[in-house]
């Protein structure tokens, strides 16, 4: 009889049930917490090559509406106004510079670095179509300055390396932040799964 009593006032044995869903919980959490990450010095490299692109475009935005011309030698194949100033430096009416401006605007939105680890798969496609659209753009810029206008800006060539560098990141990334959103649905799914049953 006094074991009986002992056993049902021993707060252990509840105890111990709340303890393993505990722990269960934070097995699972650390196997969230243990997805491929990437390295901080990745998002932050990026979000400092967008607001770079972002100053440029900017500099270049602000010239275009001033009517002012980018400060550049024009000695030859190298000539910012040339550029600046061509038929090719409007797309549908809309002048390059003000689309540089607006998709570096969204770059360092999206690349602010505490958003790389949100880890939602729709921001890392996110992030990749944009850049593969910037770099679609510079391609398409540079055939014009090496083609059609003979001669190459200066600044413009700073906004394509900066874009190039910038895809080269996100892509070379892109399959680590994509597996560490996965292993988060999969994380929360598996929560979901559990409070429904």
């Amino acid at each position: 009889m006094p074991e009986n009593v002992d056993h049902e006032l021993d707060p252990v044995a509840p105890d111990a049930a709340v303890l393993s869903a505990d722990e269960a919980d934070e097995e699972d959490e650390g196997d969230w917490a243990e997805a491929p990450t990437v390295r901080r010095w990745w998002s932050v490299t990026a979000f400092v090559l967008s607001l770079l692109g972002l100053g440029e475009a900017a500099y270049l935005t602000y010239e275009h509406f001033t009517q002012g011309l980018p400060s550049c030698p024009a000695t030859g194949i190298i000539d910012c106004a040339k550029v600046t100033t061509s038929p090719e430096s409007y797309v549908f009416h809309v002048p390059v510079a003000l689309l540089g401006l607006l998709f570096f605007a969204g770059m360092v939105v999206v690349n602010f670095p505490p958003l790389w680890r949100l880890r939602y798969a729709w921001l890392a496609w996110l992030r990749l179509g944009m850049v593969v659209t910037g770099l679609g753009m510079v391609i398409y810029l540079v055939s014009a300055e090496v083609f059609r206008i003979k001669a190459i800006c200066l600044w413009c060539t700073g906004v394509h390396v900066i874009t190039v560098a910038m895809f080269v990141l996100i892509v070379a990334t892109f399959p680590t932040v994509l597996a560490a959103a996965r292993a988060r649905a999969w994380a929360e799914a598996a929560v979901d799964d559990e409070v429904e049953s």
